[in-house]
């Protein structure tokens, strides 16, 4: 089984500080420029149904993510994953 393999990191979970302000005739909404940031999550996601969030984006978290792939493939079939040059994927423990 091939299975291409990609990350969406630092997706951010922002809020406005000020609510939006209020419509008024012939002029669209407004929001205020700044926001308060709630941290960031990372995606990483395999095929149609494998994928999960993590907090992080280090390989520990891409180990993980790829034991979870193991998990969920068929006994007996090889699995190949096809990835990008992230740095994430250059370190021993992934290599390896």
């Amino acid at each position: 089984m091939v299975l291409c393999v990609d990350e969406k990191s630092q997706i951010q979970a922002p809020d406005r500080t000020q609510p939006v302000f209020p419509m008024r005739h012939g002029q669209p909404e407004r929001r205020s420029h700044d926001y308060a940031r709630h941290g960031t999550t990372s995606l990483f996601a395999a095929g149609k149904v494998i994928g999960q969030c993590y907090p992080g984006h280090r390989a520990v978290e891409f180990r993980r993510f790829r034991d979870e792939i193991e998990a969920a493939v068929p006994p007996g079939l090889d699995v190949h994953l096809v990835w990008d040059n992230y740095a994430t994927h250059k370190i021993t423990l992934i290599r390896t």
